[in-house]
């Protein structure tokens, strides 16, 4: 009852390191998507749907984190799985992906498994929502190529943090039609991302969820653009006492955290 994106991309900073980020959007015709379809990691991203069943997101992490293969970890979920034919299931880990779509899961239903990522859905208006999602993440999709996530998510250097690229590929994907359950107003959406390299201060525009509202997608990016703003606010303000771990660095006397 849902569509969603996993993707992993590689990529190398200013400074010559390459690290590996791993990302899930999703959205959904019900509330609280983000507390039972993605599951990310550093070393994978995993999206459970139709007849959900979270046991396959949590498992497949840990196995890949364990060093099986995401195919072969989520095959043999699967197969273990008495109710896999209601199931939904698809994911990437850094060298592949996996997607299945089980054969009693409601029409439209599908997926598509592109370079470094997979889309699925279903109860979709059509396979449209699962090509144009594809296609707009592809469009904008970074892989061994110089990026510097280290500066300003609004500074125009580099593309796009991939959660605000996962966002514009649910947002591609919901013009054409995305659920097809419009007797169901109240939706979620939510964005998770994972990566190797560290932060001072982690971004909290990463780990982004809707829980109920009745425009999911441009509540999620306007979560994501005030994530974004108050990432950058708390930087100017606090960056030296996180780098320093002592609020000794900050001249604020008042309550912090």
């Amino acid at each position: 009852m849902t569509f969603s994106i996993c993707v992993h991309e590689s990529y190398e900073t200013p400074d010559g390191e390459t690290h590996q980020r791993f990302g899930v959007a999703v959205t959904t015709r019900l509330p609280g998507v983000g507390t039972l379809c993605p599951f990310v990691s550093e070393n994978c991203a995993v999206a459970t749907q139709s007849l959900v069943n979270v046991d396959l997101g949590r498992r497949g992490i840990a196995y890949v984190d364990d060093g099986l293969a995401v195919e072969d970890a989520l095959e043999a979920l699967l197969n273990a799985d008495e109710g896999a034919p209601q199931r939904q299931l698809h994911g990437v880990d850094a060298d592949g992906t996996f997607a299945f779509s089980g054969e009693e899961c409601g029409d439209w239903y599908g997926h598509h498994e592109g370079d470094h990522f997979t889309v699925a859905g279903n109860l979709l208006t059509g396979e449209s929502v699962v090509d144009a999602t594809a296609a707009a993440y592809e469009a904008n999709a970074v892989h061994e190529t110089t990026d510097d996530t280290s500066g300003s998510p609004r500074d125009g250097d580099g593309p796009d943090p991939l959660a605000k690229r996962l966002i514009d590929a649910l947002a591609a994907g919901d013009v054409e039609g995305g659920d097809k359950r419009e007797e169901l107003t109240v939706q979620s959406a939510a964005i998770v991302v994972e990566t190797t390299e560290e932060y001072d201060v982690t971004p909290p525009y990463n780990d982004l969820r809707v829980d109920a509202t009745e425009t999911p997608i441009a509540d999620l990016r306007e979560t994501y653009d005030l994530a974004v703003r108050g990432y950058e606010d708390t930087l100017e303000r606090y960056e030296a006492a996180y780098e320093a771990d002592s609020l000794d660095e900050t001249d604020e006397s008042a309550t912090h955290g």
